[in-house]
């Protein structure tokens, strides 16, 4: 399978929070933060997916689970860790059900912060771990063009502004 660099594929895992993070991840899709138009698409099977982004503690129970959805997902991949839970257990830490932190079982690439982050960066670090897959899998000699090489040598930013009807001009006629 080959990864598609403006579009990465995204399966979502929560390994037990507390879905306030959950929350955070299901907004990104709503048209208020829309992450489609920077090409994000959610996947339902990780056999799609190019970027695995986590939610949680990593539980006993939830740990080989974890490793085998892991596993299924296609080389290049990159895990996303979203919320302060997958870095640290965050509120739950201490707890007796607890692994520890998700990159004591699984690599992560890309870590958001906060709990819950806001939805803009939980957007951002998906775009982050989609740069990071494309940079790995020019690294491994897959199939390069010149236009695609032209295309990400442009520097991309993101313009991660969010942006109410309460401040948009005109909107009050």
């Amino acid at each position: 399978m080959m990864f598609r660099a403006r579009s990465p594929w995204v399966y979502f895992i929560n390994t037990g929070s507390c879905n306030g993070c959950d929350i955070e991840v299901l907004a990104i899709q709503s048209p208020r933060y829309s992450a489609e138009r920077y090409g994000v698409l959610r996947v339902g099977s990780p056999r799609h997916a190019d970027v695995l982004v986590v939610t949680g503690p990593v539980t006993k129970r939830m740990e080989d689970r974890l490793t085998m959805i892991y596993e299924q997902i296609p080389n290049p991949k990159a895990v996303v860790a979203v919320g302060s839970c997958p870095t640290s257990n965050g509120i739950f830490d201490g707890g007796y059900s607890l692994t520890g932190p998700l990159d004591t079982v699984i690599p992560v690439d890309v870590y958001v912060m906060g709990c819950p982050p806001r939805p803009l960066n939980i957007v951002s670090g998906i775009l982050k771990a989609a740069k990071m897959l494309d940079s790995r899998r020019k690294g491994k000699g897959g199939r390069r063009t010149a236009r695609f090489d032209e295309a990400m040598s442009k520097e991309t930013t993101v313009d991660l502004k969010f942006q109410s009807s309460d401040n948009v001009p005109g909107a009050e006629e």
